[in-house]
């Protein structure tokens, strides 16, 4: 899309609040929308700002670079957002991408909760794993709740959205995979990390996790907890496996 073509597409767009149908999504907040424009400004429709907005001047600036239209519009910033302290909004038109083959992947099965998704994306981009797959149904990672947890992140990243497990693993056949269960027969050992050049790590959703027949799919870890939880969270659970399997196999 080249910024002709971006600005025409503006005219007609009539921005509402989100439907996951939409051709479009936006960002809530000054710091995703800098990160949606420096990533992404092709995809940018409009970016709508509150009359108390105190840094229009840089904004603009980045704008103008991009030859993307700003508005000021206070009463549909309101509408977008429903919070008093979102002072800026970047429309932006929804994409595909496919996952890199030769990176590791997470990959997240029937995620139900859109801030959980939004952390989860913004965690494993701050560890250096940039590839996601979701395995559906699952939260919706277009809708502005998980872009707003995520930060931007969201725009840094590749995802991939699968209807089941078993059609990630033929698209993505090399991949060792590394399933987090709390009945896994392998212990998460910081010292003694399983080795791979090319792994995936697989997590359930935040009620039931993965199921049992996930037990003969790849490797099935624990983490190690106190007997006094359930579970852990699983943003927490993502993270601490992303963390300790980026860092023994590098």
């Amino acid at each position: 899309m080249d910024d002709k073509d971006n600005n025409n597409m503006t005219e007609y767009i009539q921005i509402k609040p989100y439907k996951k149908d939409a051709t479009y999504s936006y960002t809530l907040g000054a710091f995703p929308t800098y990160e949606l424009i420096l990533s992404k400004p092709e995809l940018v429709y409009k970016v709508l700002v509150s009359s108390s907005y105190t840094d229009m001047d840089s904004l603009s600036l980045l704008c103008n670079k991009y030859h993307i239209p700003i508005e000021t519009n206070n009463k549909l910033i309101n509408r977008l957002s429903n919070k008093e302290n979102c002072y800026v909004a970047g429309v932006f038109n929804k994409y595909t991408c496919k996952l890199s083959k030769d990176k590791p992947h997470i990959v997240l099965v029937n995620p139900s909760n859109m801030g959980n998704l939004g952390t989860i994306i913004r965690t494993i981009v701050g560890f250096g794993i940039y590839d996601i797959a979701i395995i559906l149904p699952g939260a919706d990672i277009y809708n502005p709740k998980t872009v707003r947890a995520s930060m931007g992140a969201l725009f840094k990243l590749n995802f991939q959205l699968f209807d089941s497990f078993d059609e990630y693993r033929m698209q993505y056949p090399h991949h060792d995979i590394f399933t987090f269960m709390l009945n896994g027969e392998n212990t998460l050992n910081i010292k003694d990390c399983p080795k791979s050049k090319l792994f995936s790590l697989v997590f359930g959703n935040e009620a039931t996790g993965l199921d049992d027949s996930f037990l003969n799919v790849g490797e099935s870890i624990m983490i190690p907890q106190s007997p006094d939880v359930d579970s852990l969270n699983l943003t927490i659970a993502v993270g601490v496996g992303t963390y300790v399997f980026v860092n023994h196999n590098n």
